[in-house]
């Protein structure tokens, strides 16, 4: 029998379970680059203009750290820069699939099962490889398709795609290698995302510092070095495979050299007591790391945006049409805050993620069987139910006011004000609170009353961002806006706005989550 043998069916079982959450973010991050393009068009079509902000603003230090750096003054340069950010997405999203489809599957025991079957060692590593792999290139093929859509040239579109699919390839081998050295999921993703900071931090200290020599020490550098639509280079694309290659070859063996279920590092001994104290003490252990992780990325994007304020602000001095639509987003007719005020809108669309994420998390403590033997003892399952709900609610108020706070301070410091901007910033932050509940509260409904399509939450988060991205340039209606309830968000900087949306938001969440929580009460355990 061949190491890969029944790696064919694995892949069919993977596509039938991620049969709504892969295309929903191969469609989501393909399409978003089309919409860059598409806005630049509108709001630069001058080129006096674009060279303006090409040397000016997308040159700032805080920009560049962001999305990296800017190859020239063409609609498709700035919209590669602008895309910049996308390929940290994908390779967060391509490892966190791989690990899904590997370690996962070894700590819930279904990979032991199939192992009793005729299943060769090396094809689940091989199946996750292959969908995720597939999954990124299909997502470039889309991104080139859409950007040449919008008139952009087909060359730099092809050099923009294959460098977004290929920095998916790298991390998704990334997560291939880092499941085989933990016995912990959890571990596998803390790891692998790990090296994506510091593949990020490479290219940010490489970028922002004039050293581009460190730039090309990260796999998230290769990319803009491709210089889509400015004289591509297409040998860089030979980078991301090479080492993609290498760390595939180096996963393969390692996958042999340890026992199913067991990882290559020795696995830390917990304290001998234990120390849980309660169900609300073995959330915060399983939460803990989540938590403080979202809250140090929070502060960091905090520190980078607030930092970008002022540039971003005079970035569009002069174009009426641009600073009507960011006054529009920001609530203010000052630039800089309206900037302020549309980006931790976007910030509040990832806190969401986090309080799905938390909400979720009874789902995985249910299907590995960890729930029901707890239930069994004399913990009612409200307590338990509880407690994860605590940090589903609680979590998403921690990390935007790191990211306001964050914020606060270096907008503060640019403008002279930290006293005066740091309550501001956090007071926006803090607006976005309500819409991530609402999204947390769909989650813990769908858990309760049909916990199979308890992943559906993400989809709704998908549907949220791409009504926010897509709504204003596809002219959709407004009721279709007001599905997501960040539509309903006031906009705080401003002078006229009123709590009673954020209260509505509220109500509506806690209604969703005592729905959720009455089902779970009535329904068995487990059920799949």
């Amino acid at each position: 029998m061949s190491t890969l043998t029944g790696t064919r069916h694995l892949v069919r079982l993977i596509l039938r379970r991620d049969r709504v959450l892969l295309p929903l973010w191969v469609l989501l991050l393909a399409l978003l680059p089309m919409t860059y393009a598409t806005s630049f068009f509108e709001l630069y079509p001058d080129a006096a203009q674009r060279t303006a902000y090409a040397t000016g603003p997308a040159t700032n230090p805080s920009i560049v750290a962001l999305l990296g750096p800017v190859y020239g003054d063409s609609i498709g340069a700035l919209t590669a820069q602008r895309g910049g950010f996308l390929t940290l997405i994908i390779g967060l999203v391509s490892l966190l699939t791989v690990i899904r489809h590997t370690r996962t599957e070894e700590e819930a025991g279904r990979r032991e099962l199939l192992g009793a079957t005729v299943l060769g060692r090396h094809a689940g590593l091989a199946a996750a490889l292959l969908v995720t792999y597939a999954a990124n290139l299909l997502l470039g093929l889309l991104t080139v398709a859409g950007l040449v859509a919008t008139g952009l040239p087909a060359a730099g579109s092809l050099a923009y795609g294959l460098a977004a699919a290929l920095a998916g390839v790298v991390f998704a081998t990334v997560g291939g290698l880092t499941a085989q050295l933990t016995e912990t999921a959890g571990g596998a993703r803390g790891i692998a995302v790990g090296v994506l900071g510091v593949a990020f931090a490479l290219r940010l200290v490489g970028d922002t510092a004039e050293r581009d020599w460190v730039s090309w020490l990260s796999p998230l550098g290769w990319a803009p070095r491709i210089r889509a639509y400015e004289g591509e280079r297409w040998w860089v694309l030979v980078l991301p495979v090479v080492l993609s290659v290498l760390l595939a070859a180096l996963a393969y063996p390692l996958s042999v050299r340890r026992d199913l279920g067991a990882g290559l590092l020795p696995p830390r001994l917990g304290p001998a007591d234990g120390g849980l104290a309660g169900p609300f003490g073995l959330a915060w252990r399983l939460h803990r790391g989540q938590l403080i992780g979202w809250s140090v990325g929070f502060g960091l994007l905090g520190l980078v945006l607030g930092g970008a304020a002022e540039a971003a602000g005079k970035a569009v001095e002069g174009n009426a049409q641009v600073e009507e639509i960011l006054a529009r987003l920001g609530g203010t007719s000052a630039l800089a805050e309206a900037y302020l005020g549309g980006t931790l809108g976007f910030v509040g669309l990832a806190a969401a993620g986090y309080g799905i994420q938390a909400a979720l998390r009874m789902r995985a403590e249910e299907v590995a069987g960890r729930a029901e033997p707890l239930l069994a003892t004399a913990v009612h399952r409200f307590r338990w139910l509880a407690s994860h709900l605590l940090f589903a609610l609680a979590g998403p108020v921690v990390v935007l006011a790191v990211a306001g706070l964050a914020v606060g301070v270096t907008y503060g410091l640019g403008v002279g004000d930290v006293p005066g901007q740091l309550p501001r910033m956090v007071g926006v932050g803090l607006a976005q609170v309500p819409a991530a509940w609402v999204l947390a509260g769909l989650a813990v409904l769908l858990y309760g009353l049909l916990p199979r399509l308890a992943p559906v939450a993400w989809g709704a988060l998908a549907a949220c961002v791409l009504l926010g991205q897509l709504g204003a340039v596809l002219e959709l209606s407004q009721w279709l806006l007001d599905l997501s309830p960040f539509t309903h968000t006031p906009q705080v900087l401003g002078d006229d706005w009123t709590a009673t949306p954020l209260l509505t938001l509220t109500a509506i969440a806690l209604t969703l989550a005592a729905t959720g929580t009455a089902a779970l009460h009535h329904r068995d355990l487990p059920t799949t």
